[in-house]
C-alpha cells in the first residue's frame, strides 16, 4: 500500500493537534513548523479533515484548530479514508477474474483480500491515542549519563 503525502500529513496533523490538545486552539503555523510540513500543503489538507467534522475550525486572531473528539475516538483508518478517499491497496481485487486472467491471477484474488483485510483490521483498530501511548512508551526507557 502506497500513501501519499496528503494521508501522511493528515495523520500528522491529526496526531499534533492530539499531542497538543491541552494548549485548546493550535494554529497551522505551529503545526506546519513542529511537523516540518508547509503551511500552504496544510491548508489544503483542512477542508478534507473539516468536512467531516474530524477538526474543528477557531477564526479570528488567535484562531487555529482542535479535534472533534478525543484522540481514541480516532482510528487511523478513518483519517486515512478521509485523506485519500480509501485505504485499499489494490484498486480492484477482483480485476484479475473480471478481465478473464489466467487462473493462476483469478487463485490469487483471496490472497489479495486477504491482505486487505489485514491492512484493514490493522488500521481500524489503531487510534491516534494509541500511537501517541506507544511513542510515549519509547521514551520512558532511554537513559541520558
Amino acid at each position: 500500500m502506497k500513501l501519499s503525502t496528503k494521508g501522511k500529513y493528515a495523520l500528522r496533523m491529526m496526531l499534533d493537534l492530539a499531542e497538543h490538545r491541552s494548549k485548546g486552539i493550535i494554529s497551522l503555523k505551529d503545526i506546519a513548523d513542529r511537523q516540518g510540513i508547509s503551511k500552504k500543503y496544510l491548508e489544503q489538507i483542512v477542508p478534507l479533515l473539516h468536512r467531516p467534522k474530524m477538526i474543528l475550525t477557531h477564526r479570528g486572531p488567535q484562531g487555529g484548530y482542535s479535534l472533534a473528539k478525543q484522540p481514541e475516538r480516532y482510528t487511523v483508518g478513518d483519517i486515512l479514508r478521509t485523506a485519500e478517499g480509501g485505504i485499499s491497496p489494490f484498486t480492484d481485487v477482483d480485476s484479475a477474474h473480471k478481465a478473464g486472467e489466467s487462473k493462476a491471477a483469478a487463485m490469487t484474488v483471496e490472497v489479495w483480500r486477504g491482505l486487505e483485510k489485514v491492512i484493514t483490521d490493522y488500521l481500524d483498530h489503531l487510534t491516534l491515542q494509541d500511537v501517541l501511548d506507544r511513542f510515549g512508551d519509547a521514551g520512558k526507557y532511554e537513559f541520558n549519563i
